[in-house]
């Protein structure tokens, strides 16, 4: 596929981007420390690239958007009803 139209390309990434995007909705068990211990990066990682691509075309979107489109849900709610406690020490 070296020689594919841009497009082809962008829609490709794009389509990958979704499926991760999904993939990290669907698997709320695995905690953001989790995902930063193992792969260097988090959802909110991920909401904060997002933000700077909209950013770096002029387009203005907020940190709590951002982070709305990768949870599929507010931040807030999202650590209320995913997030396990930290143990105590």
């Amino acid at each position: 596929m070296e020689n594919e139209p841009e497009a082809t390309s962008i829609e490709l990434e794009a389509a990958a981007f979704r499926r991760l995007v999904k993939h990290l909705r669907e698997r709320s068990d695995v905690e953001n420390i989790a995902l930063m211990e193992l792969a260097g990066f988090c959802r909110n990682c991920l909401a904060r690239w997002y933000q700077e691509a909209a950013v770096e075309r002029g387009l203005e979107l907020s940190n709590a958007a951002a982070r709305e489109f990768v949870y599929g849900m507010p931040y807030e709610a999202w650590k209320n009803q995913f997030q396990k406690p930290e143990p105590k020490r």
